[in-house]
Order: C-alpha cells, then structure tokens, then sequence
C-alpha cells in the first residue's frame, strides 16, 4: 500500500473512533500535512443513535426488581450513542428559597402506571446513566435538555399565552435566568459527584412551542413581533457561561425545535425562530436540534409535533432550517440533530393501532425517516422519545405496562448495534416486513 493509502486509511479509523466516542459532530474537513502529502478527509456521514428515557430503573445496571430486569436488558441492547436527559426544574426546586432536591422520590410508574419502583429523583438518573457509561464506554452519553420554569422563577403573563400554555410555560424574569444558571451549574456538579458524564446541553425544550415557553409573540397574530426567540437567548447565554465556568468539556446545542413549518398566531415557525434570533447565540454552537415525529400516513416521515392538521414533510422542513440557518453566516455549515422522533399513529401524537398490520405499518415509517436521516449530509443522530411508552403521547418502543416490545424496538436496537454510525444501515427486522 502506498504512502498516501496508508495514511488515508489510518484518518479513516481515527474519524470513526471519533465518532464512536460521539465527538463526530465537531469533525469537520480536516486538512493533515505530511513530508510528502497534503490529505482533506471529508466530514464523516452516517447516523448515531439517542433515546429518551428518564426511568432510572431501566437506565441503570440493576433496580427495579424482576418486573424491570428484562427490558433494562433490552434497553442496554439497543447501545445507544446519547442519553437524552430531561431536567423538569419546577419539580426540583419548587420555591425560591429551597435549593433544588436532587434527591426527590420518584415513583418509577409512568404517571399513575404500573409497574412502579422508586429512585431518588435526578440524583439517581445519573447514577444509573454513569452505571451505563462505565459498562459500555463512548456509549449512553449525556445530552441535557431543561423545561418546566418554577411559577417564582417567571415573569407575569403578558403578550400572547394561550389559555393552554401552563404557569411553567412563562418566561423567565431576570432573577429567574440568574436561578437558571445555579441549577445548571448544579446538575452539572451532581453529574460529576455520581460519575456521570454530561456532554451535551440544550437550553429549553421546543421555545418555539406556547406550552414550553409563553409568550411567542407580542399579541395572537402571525403578523406580530415574535418575543420567544429574544427570552431564549438569554437562557443559552445564561448555560453557556455557567458551562465555561465550570471544569470539563461540555458543549453547547441550539435550537430544540418543534416542527412547526409554518408561522402560527400563538407560536414560531422553526425558520421563523432561527431568523429572531441574535447573532451571538445563533453562533454559539455549530450544532442544530430538531424534533421530527413521524406519521404512518402517506409515504416517508412526517413532523407535526402540535398535533395540528397539514403535517409537513420533515425532509422539506430540514432543507428550509438548514437553508435559514445558513443565511445567518456562522463561518460553518450547522449540523442537526434530531432530537426528539418515534412513530406511533397515522399522526404523531395520536391514538396508536396495536394490531400486526399497524404495528408494521408504524416500523416501515420509521426505518424510511431513519434511512433518510442516514443518508442526509448534515444529519448525524436520530433520538428516539421514549423508551417505554408515555401513554399521552404513543410513540414508545415498548409498552407502558412493560409486557411486549413493538417491532420498531428491533428497528432501533438494530441501528444502535452498528460498531459505527458511518456503518451501512441495517436491514428490515422482519416484523417490519
């Protein structure tokens, strides 16, 4: 094998432990120079694998007793290169003046569902998630995601908030974004005292979305001043100095968008958000998060995350994010990650068929969205929402009650054991046939 093969194949191995280790998303085009050579290897391409699933009895090496034993297994399976974890700040530190319990039971039910197993809140999260890590290493990463403001840490109702959108949905007031910034620095310091590592971090959850984050605009009609993409920044400016602060490499992820493709009176297109935002912040990383569920009718995947009719086609709605954010001139090419996706009834969030043909319908949607992702040059990971099913929004891989795995648990297990996200992608599972 000559020179310049050799070293060709030996930047090939280093990018693809690169990305076993999920570091792939900052490999870009890199220039290496030699005696005798100069070589550009080209951005890696392919698709990791995330999953959603705060249960620390399923996460975790044990816990839970024998009704959790088998599908902690099954999820262990499925070898996940991220960890999506949701922080709820309204349940971990209700008032103002109690530091956040890290340590606040929680039941193990899903809601009221059995079955039930009790771990000590976000503390045992991130044992059980440092517990996954140590077993499988460069797997089951951490990627933080916060929503759910306490009512004292917000401002008073103003602009346009739907009568649906909670009193958690509020934005922050300026004592609010200063608690903010100590409960990030605090989950990050826990995470460290359980061993846990935290890689990735979003700042809120879909601050596109009125239940999320209220108000979108300054009054109910498309036509006025978007107000959420202005309270978002300071939120990510308020993370991105309480991570530079602290020891360690944590990293930064924009957007966490819902699907919105068109503006709306009481909520942001995602291009639209993009657009609002400042240019410090719209910079501030290199990489995108987008929610894309998918719908059973018609053909490939569809991403409506409000349950509103006229879904959009997720492929037509990453080029026009993709397209927004690069008319903002960063220097690069963002990636996105999908962050939130899964598959349930003919639309995403709605009642779900149970039965072989629907089931099957529902793992070929996913396996097309999956392959389309693979083969899409700035998508590199697809994070599935949940594990076990959330029986208010069906689109888990197995059942709440833990009693049988949907055929698009094979799907997702088979992509997740790839050695590497640049490996080709599975074929069918055969229930998906």
């Amino acid at each position: 094998m000559g020179r310049r093969r050799r070293v060709a194949a030996l930047l090939a191995v280093l990018a693809l432990v690169a990305l076993a280790v999920g570091a792939f998303f900052v490999v870009r085009g890199r220039t290496v120079t030699g005696a005798a050579t100069t070589l550009v290897l080209p951005p890696p391409r392919g698709l990791a694998i995330g999953l959603d699933e705060e249960n620390a009895n399923l996460l975790g090496a044990d816990g839970g007793g024998p009704a959790f034993a088998p599908w902690r297994e099954r999820l262990d399976a499925m070898s996940p290169t991220f960890v999506r974890l949701d922080v709820v700040w309204s349940k971990l530190q209700p008032a103002a003046d109690v530091a956040p319990d890290w340590n606040a039971q929680q039941s193990g039910c899903l809601r009221d569902a059995p079955p039930c197993a009790a771990y000590p809140g976000l503390r045992g999260q991130l044992r059980a998630l440092a517990a996954r890590q140590r077993a499988d290493p460069g797997r089951f990463l951490g990627y933080v995601v916060f929503f759910g403001a306490p009512p004292w840490a917000t401002v008073p109702r103003h602009g346009c908030v739907p009568s649906g959108a909670g009193p958690t949905a509020l934005a922050l007031s300026e004592a609010g974004r200063r608690a903010y910034g100590r409960l990030a620095a605090g989950v990050l310091r826990v995470a460290r005292e359980e061993g846990a590592d935290l890689r990735y971090w979003s700042a809120w959850n879909e601050p596109n979305q009125p239940a999320f984050l209220s108000p979108q605009r300054a009054a109910c009609r498309v036509d006025a001043s978007p107000l959420s993409p202005g309270a978002y920044a300071a939120l990510v400016r308020e993370l991105r100095a309480a991570l530079d602060e602290a020891p360690g490499d944590q990293r930064l992820a924009l957007g966490e968008t819902a699907a919105y493709d068109t503006p709306r009176p009481t909520a942001l297109s995602t291009v639209e958000f993009v657009d609002g935002l400042p240019q410090d912040v719209v910079c501030a990383s290199n990489v995108w998060a987008q929610h894309a569920y998918v719908g059973t009718q018609g053909i490939g995947p569809v991403a409506d995350l409000a349950g509103d009719p006229g879904s959009a086609g997720s492929a037509a709605l990453l080029t026009a994010v993709e397209r927004a954010l690069d008319r903002r001139g960063c220097g690069e090419r963002k990636r996105v990650w999908i962050t939130e996706t899964g598959v349930g009834g003919p639309k995403p969030g709605g009642a779900r068929h149970t039965d072989p043909a629907a089931l099957r319908g529902q793992c070929r949607a996913m396996a097309a969205a999956l392959a389309a992702w693979y083969r899409a040059p700035r998508v590199d990971v697809a994070f599935q929402y949940t594990f076990r099913e959330d029986d208010s929004y069906p689109v888990g891989l197995v059942d709440t009650g833990l009693t049988r795995a949907y055929p698009t648990y094979d799907l997702w297990r088979a992509w997740g054991q790839r050695a590497f996200p640049s490996d080709e992608a599975p074929p069918l599972p055969s229930d998906c046939r």
